[in-house]
């Protein structure tokens, strides 16, 4: 039922967003078994079968950018693989490209390298808090950002999230309800998975403006800001105001805009010199400071030479969410999905199917043959909810539309 291989004349009648004008093949199907992909190698113990179409882990299924590859396979020319420090040109080319993209001006006191988000947020509720100190978040939202907390003896505080006309908004009520003297710290997803929300100025400032009169500390992750759609603009949360940026770390990275993640580079940005000196101590401490010499090279690469091919791969992602969006609305309204303002992942709501989050689950992987991720492990709110991942050939994904499509209207 779920088998990729989609003939030639097939694949011709899919259209492509880009048509003649391509540098870039984002239609080609790349066949990832046997490489460890995390995407694969979990189907069987996550739907209890391989014979699922992979549609969660947030990764991409285009090919990751030439410029990459060659930049890792220039360094492996070299008969010595030792221990390496950053190039000269890696912070000032990520200082450049969040100036040129973000408009922000980064000291270069003010970043350092981080072996990933992830494991960022678990330096930062280390650092900066003690056991049984509170962690607010905002469900649903990325699920390791309660690992992080639990998993190191604090205290999680959800503040969950509104929808208002179809998106997420921040419901600050419910947060200054929810603050106690115990609550330290605030992690923050922006652009936000799985909602996709790009947060405004206006929401940033009135979290800053709470989160300062209580002395909370804001973690914000911003691994998605490169990958905002057409129309839409990532404001990275230590711009909006002086309070924010005193108040804050900020995670960015290329990993998820360049589909690199198994390269393992990110960035803290710490503008509070008290803030950034705890974390940093804790880093050094822990002998984590530094990266390997991939991901040193790939991450110049992507951003010296990445832009264009950002660009076209955004323009692609996009005619998949029309996509999605169109052929749900058509022919199957029961789903309703949350058009994403930026990334490739989108938050659908099936409750009109009737099921209950762990029946559409199942009903998902069993009957139409999908991967996806189950709601209710991003938190409250996640019920009656699955994450779907477009980042794929067009084919693939009318594939999939096709096949739960057939699952839905069976007798």
């Amino acid at each position: 039922m779920t088998d990729t291989n989609i003939n030639l004349e097939d694949k011709a009648n899919f259209s492509s967003p880009l048509g003649a004008r391509d540098l870039y093949d984002f239609d080609e199907i790349i066949d990832r078994h046997n490489t460890g992909a995390v995407k694969i190698e979990r189907c069987k113990a996550l739907y209890g079968t391989d014979d699922v179409l992979p549609l969660w882990v947030a990764d991409m299924d285009f090919r990751t950018p030439d410029f990459i590859i060659e930049a890792i396979r220039e360094r492996c020319e070299h008969p010595i693989l030792g221990y390496s420090m950053p190039p000269k040109e890696f912070y000032p080319t990520v200082i450049e490209w969040i100036s040129e993209h973000h408009q922000w001006n980064i000291d270069r006191q003010w970043i350092g390298f981080l072996p990933g988000i992830v494991p960022g947020l678990s330096f930062s509720v280390q650092s900066l808090t003690s056991p049984g100190d509170e962690v607010i978040v905002q469900p649903p939202v990325y699920y390791p950002f309660f690992h992080v907390i639990k998993n190191n003896n604090r205290v999680l505080v959800n503040n969950p999230l509104k929808t208002v006309n179809g998106k997420f908004e921040m419901d600050f009520e419910d947060l200054e309800q929810k603050i106690t003297s115990k609550t330290k710290l605030f992690i923050l997803c922006s652009p936000h998975n799985p909602g996709g929300k790009v947060w405004n100025a206006e929401s940033l400032k009135r979290l800053a403006e709470i989160c300062s009169k209580h002395n909370i500390t804001v973690v914000s992750d911003e691994i998605h800001a490169d990958m905002v759609l057409e129309g839409y603009k990532h404001i990275p949360f230590a711009t909006v105001s002086e309070e924010a940026a005193k108040i804050s770390l900020t995670f960015m990275a290329p990993s998820k805009t360049f589909n690199m993640p198994g390269l393992i580079s990110s960035s803290y940005i710490i503008t509070n010199k008290e803030i950034r000196t705890k974390f940093v101590d804790f880093l050094e401490s822990s002998e984590l400071t530094g990266g390997n010499i991939f991901a040193y090279a790939a991450t110049v690469a992507a951003f010296e030479k990445g832009n264009d091919w950002r660009k076209q791969m955004l323009e692609y992602v996009q005619g998949n969410i029309d996509f999605v969006v169109d052929f749900l609305k058509t022919n199957i309204p029961q789903i309703t999905p949350m058009i994403p303002e930026a990334s490739f992942l989108v938050w659908l709501n099936c409750q009109e199917l009737g099921m209950e989050t762990d029946d559409l689950f199942d009903f998902f992987a069993q009957k139409a043959g999908l991967g996806l991720n189950k709601g209710t492990i991003f938190g409250p709110g996640g019920e009656y909810h699955l994450r779907l991942n477009v980042a794929c050939p067009r084919s693939i994904l009318q594939k999939a539309m096709k096949q739960l499509k057939d699952a839905v209207t069976a007798p």
